[in-house]
């Protein structure tokens, strides 16, 4: 009698172990599938690459049928600074003036909608590049010539080739304008349509 008592007792200790090793497994396992649910996963796996690089690019097309726009934005990274050098070309605004702006998202579709807003990280107002308020995406005006040509060179350390969300320029889009900033309206600057986009790179 005392031999079965003991036995049973065995068998009774061995099936709470178990219970409690399993418990423990699960709570593993629930506490994983929480850490990786949520809004934020998928935006955490879009920037978990946060290397720095030496070099970006960003090729610049129209995204209207009626406006041929062509272009090329390259960047370096130079002593702590993104040196950003653009050439753009849009011959229907030959000798005239446009904008052009870093926007939020590397999208180009729906006519450059898919852009979204501004690339502003530092949620400041809009304005001239250089100025006591800007965002980091205000590039500005560039005056076209008899050709529908311009070039710009920026530095800045406002900008980094990968690294942090909030300077990282990679995987934002350049949109071109069809007007003039007036570096005045809210958050746009009132620059008209968007007739040119290209996304930016690593190279």
């Amino acid at each position: 009698m005392k031999k079965h008592f003991l036995t049973a007792m065995g068998f009774c200790l061995v099936l709470a172990m178990a219970a409690c090793g399993g418990g423990e497994k699960t709570e593993v396992i629930e506490a994983r599938e929480d850490s990786l649910s949520g809004p934020d996963t998928a935006m955490h796996t879009m920037h978990a690459d946060t290397a720095m690089y030496d070099e970006a690019v960003a090729d610049l097309s129209g995204t209207k049928a009626d406006t041929v726009v062509t272009g090329v934005a390259r960047f370096v990274r130079r002593d702590g600074k993104v040196e950003l050098t653009l050439t753009l070309n849009v011959p229907k605004k030959a000798n005239s003036t446009v904008a052009v702006h870093f926007h939020e998202h590397g999208d180009c579709g729906d006519e450059g909608k898919g852009a979204h807003g501004h690339w502003n990280p530092t949620k400041e107002d809009h304005g001239k590049w250089g100025s006591a308020k800007y965002h980091s995406g205000d590039i500005g005006n560039i005056k076209l010539d008899k050709d529908g040509r311009a070039s710009l060179t920026i530095e800045t350390d406002r900008w980094t080739i990968g690294g942090p969300e909030k300077t990282n320029i990679l995987n934002r889009a350049i949109i071109v304008h069809s007007g003039v900033d007036d570096y005045t309206t809210q958050p746009t600057g009132n620059s008209g349509s968007r007739i040119g986009c290209g996304v930016i790179n690593k190279k």
